[in-house]
């Protein structure tokens, strides 16, 4: 007896030291619709989401406590529809540590202006990654996802591939839903162009670039500044490929929403040599910020 109680003591410690792949912090901003009822469905529905992105198991690896991928999910409810029914937005951010300091890297930023969906209070958030079952569930998992498949890449290179084919494969299942977002023709800046043009050879050089700039690049710069510096300049050569495939690409978009202030603060305090290539190099392939580069040279 006294043996069973040692080893289900043991489990359970072990189980305490593990934990889910998210840390998802999530807020609701719905200011803009007003009331007490609505107020209490809100922020029951918050809890119901906070509890689905961080208690839902996305993975097959182990994850400790301090390994959990930080993220953050701010909804924007612009409109209630009906008493079911909300036209909203989402803006998704996610971020990961530099090796051996305190600074946390951003590696991924989008608001999504398509995140409409039904919800019922109290109702309990259910998730199948073979159909199709609500629009709220199927974005909140295919963010999740994108988030996994963003934060692998920036460790392994091309290591979010799994996850990056998950993503694809809510995308897929939705294809018949009425929803905005997940077709080819809702436009060339959504959640089924993220997917498709990820999985694209012509784009696998911001996959590559993902990867050289934080975990050969930001990694190194505790042992080193300036040869983290050179490494960051030789990953972001791996753009000017993708740039001259797909000029000013929503995925290009995309990596720069996530990096372009930390390039400026990284590159500040570059030789003026490399100050000169990284300005050269930015306005080429992100040329929609060329005045935020220029202040590199100040």
């Amino acid at each position: 007896m006294k043996f069973k109680i040692v080893i289900a003591f043991f489990i359970v410690l072990i189980q305490a030291n593990y934990a889910q792949e998210l840390n998802c912090q999530i807020t609701i901003n719905s200011s803009q619709v007003q009331g007490t009822v609505e107020k209490q469905i809100f922020d029951q529905l918050q809890k119901s989401i906070y509890e689905f992105m961080n208690n839902t198991k996305w993975t097959r690896d182990v994850f400790t406590v301090n390994e959990k991928i930080d993220c953050s999910f701010l909804i924007i409810i612009n409109k209630k529809v009906s008493n079911e029914d909300y036209e909203a937005s989402i803006q998704v951010q996610s971020r990961r540590p530099v090796f051996k300091s305190g600074y946390f890297t951003q590696v991924f930023n989008y608001q999504d202006d398509n995140f409409d969906f039904s919800y019922q209070q109290f109702s309990v958030l259910d998730f199948n990654l073979n159909t199709f079952q609500n629009n709220l569930t199927s974005v909140l998992a295919y963010y999740a996802y994108v988030v996994l498949a963003t934060d692998y890449d920036s460790f392994s290179l091309k290591g979010g591939a799994e996850y990056w084919q998950k993503a694809q494969q809510i995308v897929n299942n939705a294809q018949t839903s009425n929803y905005k977002g997940w077709k080819s023709n809702d436009g060339d800046r959504n959640r089924y162009w993220l997917i498709e043009n990820t999985l694209q050879p012509v784009f696998a050089g911001i996959r590559d670039c993902m990867y050289e700039y934080n975990k050969n690049g930001l990694d190194v710069m505790h042992e080193n500044a300036e040869t983290g510096r050179t490494k960051i300049l030789a990953a972001l050569e791996l753009l000017k490929p993708v740039y001259k495939a797909r000029p000013a690409s929503f995925n290009m978009q995309l990596f720069f929403n996530a990096k372009k202030d930390e390039i400026i603060n990284i590159f500040k305090s570059a030789t003026p040599e490399e100050k000169n290539k990284v300005v050269e190099l930015l306005m080429l392939v992100d040329p929609a910020n060329t005045t935020k580069y220029l202040k590199i040279q100040n």
